[in-house]
């Protein structure tokens, strides 16, 4: 029996500029999509020539078309974004223009950010939708830089007044208060990921002044108890560490004219032993809520280095072997 035979495509650009920008230094964008897709890509100039399995060749075809469009409207084509429209075109070509229209993502001062993986889009799609959304999963899916990302953009065009990061000051095996220096200076490490997507947002002399005028504002939970945030954007990260208690207490300060976005993994909980969640007791109580967007992330959404995915797959493989050993 003989396998099927090879196909072949060629596709021209019109800009050769661009389209070395689309190959990447060396190739490195093409050898990319040939290792993932198992095709044979050969640049001549301008002219592209894809070579391999039918369905193989047209995921290559729509991941290339797509990135050229990213570039014809001065988007960027790093690696983040091959892997990004790879990832897309699994899901069909609908899905692909995410991520080559400005208008799908979120647009900063430093950068214009679109979604990574289909579940970034419906991610993106419940941020604007939604004054409360519970952003849940793993790490590396990208559910806190997005809602950053979503918040700066909501400040910047003075749909917000301010934004308010937050996260609860869970302790990994030392107190707060045996830690050295004032009190800033204890609870920083913990609130370091909101400040390092803030300045992947603006430029670092901006973020300073808007924490200086108060209009950005970084804080770990306990410092939102007694106020009423309106007109604020509020982002309550790594919320699988709070309590009921805690939790009530932040989502009750949301005012007038404010959104709020809870991100957590339930699968990361540092409690202690016999505590709840106060993120799995809201999901219980509000998850049907209207107004009220729950998405979820999986280790297939995750954006970071495939390393990363695989990492987060083996974990999970372990915790459900383990779960289904103490059912038995």
């Amino acid at each position: 029996m003989t396998g099927t035979p090879d196909r072949q495509i060629d596709i021209q650009f019109d800009d050769n500029q661009l389209a070395a920008l689309l190959y990447g230094q060396h190739d490195s964008h093409l050898a990319r999509i040939e290792a993932q897709l198992g095709v044979s890509l050969i640049s001549r100039g301008n002219r592209l020539t894809i070579t391999g399995p039918d369905g193989g060749v047209e995921a290559a075809r729509l991941t290339l078309e797509t990135l050229w469009k990213r570039l014809k409207v001065g988007l960027e084509v790093t690696t983040g974004e091959i892997d990004a429209a790879l990832r897309m075109a699994a899901s069909g070509p609908a899905m692909l223009t995410q991520i080559s229209r400005p208008r799908a993502g979120v647009r900063t001062k430093r950068r214009a950010i679109t979604p990574r993986s289909p579940m970034q889009a419906t991610y993106l799609q419940a941020l604007l939708e939604n004054e409360l959304v519970f952003g849940l999963g793993p790490a590396g899916t990208g559910k806190t830089y997005l809602a950053v990302a979503q918040a700066v953009a909501m400040l910047t065009a003075g749909r917000v007044g301010r934004i308010v990061l937050s996260r609860p000051a869970v302790e990994a095996g030392e107190k707060l208060g045996y830690l050295p220096g004032d009190l800033r200076e204890k609870v920083d490490p913990y609130l370091r990921p909101l400040y390092d997507a803030l300045h992947d947002m603006l430029p670092a002399d901006l973020v300073s002044r808007r924490l200086a005028a108060g209009d950005i504002e970084v804080a770990p939970l306990a410092f939102m108890r007694g106020r009423t945030l309106a007109n604020a954007f509020v982002i309550l990260d790594e919320a699988q560490n709070t309590t009921p208690m805690q939790m009530k207490m932040a989502l009750t300060r949301l005012g007038e004219g404010g959104r709020m976005v809870v991100t957590g993994d339930l699968s990361q909980i540092d409690l202690g032993p016999n505590q709840r969640s106060g993120l799995a007791d809201a999901l219980e109580i509000l998850g049907a809520v209207p107004g009220v967007g729950v998405v979820t992330f999986s280790d297939a959404d995750v954006v970071r280095l495939p390393l990363v995915a695989r990492i987060v797959r083996a974990y999970d493989q372990r915790d459900r072997a383990r779960k289904k050993t103490r059912d038995d």
